[in-house]
């Protein structure tokens, strides 16, 4: 087997953040090709109108990590451990978003979320280790196919358009690295980490097309619209105004420009 995948040093945050968002942007909206269905943790289950207290913790961990605001990401963090968000599904939230927000932000979070469970832990309060990835990442020419069908069936359509043309080396990182290495980890799903990159765009100024596009991926994975619309209010109830009219806003326009069936 050759083994194609990129060298993972040249692989760039924030390149990975635009170049993804924007392929959720320009994609068909025609149907998806056949892909082979990704395994146990990234199946879609059953839609809920009603998030679980655990994942109303992740998008305001999210958005605390994304403005970098530790007085916030803090509370946020105890709220979510409180809750049974477990040790490793936090520390996984914070590492999926170094790809939205930057490394910088992504460690010093986990420094912040290690403070904190060192601090409970200090109170008496043991707080569920939680597990590891449940299966070994593909590699190779398996990563690539792996990556591009996670990375379909979350874009709604094989993905395509003038800046996978301009510079195909993106879509390769996004493959390999986004979809595949970090989307194949299965001890957090595709709706919990929707819920964790739609928090982080929502705080960001600028990346309202990308918002948007979030937005049809969470609907994709399975979240609901009123979901969605509990996500917009806990922003709001966080405090940040901002970021839950962002959100509202991308959610209508999404949904605005959705055929009706």
């Amino acid at each position: 087997m050759t083994n194609t995948t990129p060298a993972k040093p040249w692989l760039g945050a924030l390149a990975a953040t635009w170049a993804l968002s924007l392929v959720l942007a320009t994609s068909p909206t025609c149907a998806a090709q056949q892909i082979e269905e990704p395994q146990a943790m990234t199946s879609v289950p059953p839609a809920s109108e009603t998030l679980t207290a655990r994942q109303k913790a992740i998008p305001l961990i999210a958005a605390a990590m994304a403005t970098s605001d530790m007085p916030r990401l803090n509370v946020a963090l105890n709220r979510g451990l409180d809750a049974g968000l477990t040790v490793s599904e936090a520390r996984e939230i914070l590492v999926q978003l170094y790809a939205y927000t930057g490394f910088p932000r992504s460690l010093n979070a986990l420094g912040e979320l290690l403070k904190v469970v060192e601090a409970r832990k200090a109170r008496g309060i043991e707080d569920a280790p939680g597990r590891e990835p449940g299966r070994a990442i593909p590699t190779g020419d398996e990563l690539i196919a792996v990556g591009t069908a996670n990375q379909t069936r979350i874009s709604g359509a094989p993905v395509k358009g003038p800046v996978m043309d301009f510079a195909p080396v993106i879509n390769q990182y996004l493959q390999t690295h986004l979809f595949g290495d970090i989307f194949e980890r299965d001890n957090l799903d595709w709706q919990n980490r929707e819920l964790a990159t739609v928090g982080a765009l929502a705080a960001t100024p600028g990346v309202e097309a990308q918002l948007r596009s979030h937005m049809a991926a969470s609907l994709r994975v399975g979240l609901t619209v009123a979901q969605l619309h509990q996500l917009i209010q806990l922003l709001a109830e966080g405090g940040d105004a901002d970021a839950a009219r962002r959100a509202r806003e991308a959610l209508d326009q999404h949904l605005a420009a959705t055929p009706k069936p």
